[in-house]
């Protein structure tokens, strides 16, 4: 299969769809409502970053319902603190595709370095996929096709039907010394729901991905979308309906990932556990 970022259409109403059909309508939540239902393995097994998206509407109550949805996610102390900006407007779009263009000269420019043969010394090819939100193990080839993905969102960011801003009520003190941990306590109140929210996006057969260069310059977000110094940003996720299908996915073996008691000691290396199976 083709990797991560090998963008995907799939929904419900519209199924095997082409992608010029003239008259392909996006559909209603009553009509993709029912994706909900569907098994939540296939749903993990089949999620990707979808990051080409059709231009055309996304309806209110789907993109309300996705939020919904990703407010059923556990918080700290459950302290419900999220807050999310959803962003249709052209204007705004333009300023947050703005500062992606200008992150993404930086961060593209070492990928296509790596990708044509440069060297990964310090890890470079690991920092562009965590700043794209992309987590494929394949070699050049994947990660050729990752940045030309990343890139059309790049070129076609004001296009993009609707943007979904995840935030966090509550201050994270940015010029006092702080330990490693409550980054990871503060975050960590934001991130299950936005899982959620890819989730419930897939369920219906939207199209979504987890960016955040977009939000490199705090102090122009918070004027883009107006919000109070106690609102924190933490990514951005594109939603909408996308282009090509849905598909497996290409992902490491668990037992290449798991470490048991300690770094290093991996018992299952080169193990995995298909569908519907136990190994046993």
């Amino acid at each position: 299969m083709a990797a991560e970022d090998t963008d995907a259409h799939q929904h419900h109403a519209a199924e095997g769809g082409s992608d010029t059909d003239a008259l392909w309508a996006p559909p209603t939540y009553a009509q993709v409502r029912g994706g909900l239902q569907a098994s939540l393995e296939d749903m993990m097994m089949t999620q990707r970053a979808v990051r080409r998206l059709r231009p055309d509407p996304v309806d209110d109550e789907i993109v309300l319902r996705c939020i919904e949805l990703a407010l059923k996610a556990p918080t700290g102390s459950n302290g419900q603190n999220w807050e999310f900006v959803v962003v249709k407007d052209r204007a705004t779009k333009a300023k947050l595709a703005e500062r992606y263009r200008q992150a993404w000269k930086i961060y593209g420019g070492i990928g296509h370095k790596v990708a044509e043969g440069g060297s990964d010394a310090g890890g470079l090819a690991g920092m562009v996929a965590k700043a794209t939100g992309s987590s494929s193990p394949g070699g050049n080839e994947s990660m050729r096709k990752i940045l030309a993905a990343v890139q059309w969102q790049v070129d076609n960011f004001e296009d993009l039907p609707v943007l979904v801003v995840p935030c966090l009520r509550g201050s994270r003190a940015p010029f006092v010394p702080m330990p490693a941990i409550a980054a990871t306590s503060y975050y960590g109140s934001i991130y299950p729901s936005v899982q959620n929210l890819l989730l419930a996006a897939r369920s219906m057969g939207l199209g979504a991905s987890l960016i955040t260069l977009p939000l490199w310059s705090a102090t122009s977000v918070r004027k883009a979308l107006g919000l109070p110094l106690s609102v924190q940003p933490a990514c951005v996720v594109p939603l909408g309906w996308p282009k090509g299908r849905y598909g497996p996915t290409t992902r490491r073996p668990v037992g290449d990932v798991v470490h048991v008691d300690r770094f290093g000691h991996r018992p299952w290396e080169g193990q995995h556990l298909e569908a519907g199976s136990t190994d046993e």
